[in-house]
């Protein structure tokens, strides 16, 4: 039964490799590409831990269906039983992370919508009172549209054109709804501990596509970028707490204020997209493999099964 150990123990160390690889791929690709790039490699790793563990679990109940007595499994491999028990405590632990993370993300969600009623606007935006400098997407929430909330202090500090780079920003973030995408990679995330770097990146590919958007909406990359960094520095200078949602002035501003002020992202060069194809290639094998390395192990166990019977 050590083959055994040897798939479960590769099944579980892949996430770490494919994460690198996935941070690799976002890198080479534009932001929105990159997002879903990230979220479905999490996904996909993430249900690849899951099924390992599964597979280590099932190992006696498995031995059970296939006519062999427990007795004689634990003569071949007598760490069965407490390896399968770990496997149900740590899919336990995942299962009780993953509904502790949903209900605080509708926790804050609700927050945020309370903390905001009190606001004025028309459509999508919401000023609300206050001299602290902050702006995020709000999403909707029990049959309430999403909004654009702002303070009355934001709407002071920055310039006209760098309060419609706000407003698209934002809106962007609502039009694409990146708030999903962030709460599956913030689910994701518990599974593994590997899994956590994504929730990083992903946010900052985010910022991107949502300053992307922002730029190409009032045409001038110089302002959205001035924009961005006017909002980040008044709000820092307040020392704003602020919610944890999507927000303009968050994240590493700086490495998005560069890119801004460099040219639009154009179609990639040859070098670029055999990159990103060599790259998005490693990642879908690695993403398989961990697949592979679950069914292998199922598929050892009934083998294994067998042969214990047959001795």
């Amino acid at each position: 039964m050590t083959y055994v150990l040897v798939l479960v123990v590769l099944a579980l160390a892949v996430p770490w490799g494919g994460v690198r690889l996935a941070g690799r791929l976002a890198g080479v690709l534009p932001p929105r590409e990159a997002c879903w790039a990230l979220t479905g490699a999490t996904v996909l790793l993430a249900g690849g831990t899951v099924a390992a563990l599964v597979g280590l679990f099932h190992v006696p109940f498995l031995a059970s269906l296939e006519q062999v007595p427990l007795s004689r499994v634990l003569d071949v491999w007598p760490a069965v039983v407490p390896l399968a028990a770990a496997a149900g405590l740590v899919m336990c632990a995942q299962l009780v992370c993953v509904v502790r993370r949903w209900f605080r993300q509708r926790s804050l969600l609700k927050d945020a919508w309370q903390a905001t009623g009190h606001g004025t606007g028309d459509g999508d935006l919401l000023v609300v009172a206050g001299t602290d400098v902050d702006a995020f997407a709000l999403p909707g929430y029990r049959g309430r549209a999403g909004r654009v909330v702002v303070t009355a202090g934001t709407l002071r500090t920055l310039k006209p054109g760098e309060r419609d780079v706000l407003m698209a920003h934002e809106r962007a973030h609502l039009a694409g709804r990146h708030h999903l995408l962030s709460a599956v990679v913030d689910l994701a995330a518990v599974v593994h501990p590997a899994l956590r770097t994504v929730r990083t990146s992903l946010s900052f590919h985010l910022e991107r596509w949502a300053d992307e958007a922002a730029a190409e909406a009032v045409g001038d990359r110089r302002t959205a970028a001035a924009a961005i960094a006017r909002a980040a520095l008044a709000r820092s200078s307040h020392d704003v707490t602020g919610y944890p949602l999507l927000s303009a002035a968050r994240g590493p501003v700086p490495r998005r204020v560069e890119a801004l002020l460099a040219p639009a992202p154009s179609a990639p060069t040859g070098r670029t997209r055999r990159t990103g194809a060599a790259l998005a290639t490693a990642l879908a094998l690695t993403v398989l493999g961990t697949v592979a390395l679950a069914y292998g192990l199922h598929e050892y166990v009934e083998y294994a099964a067998t042969a214990v019977r047959g001795g």
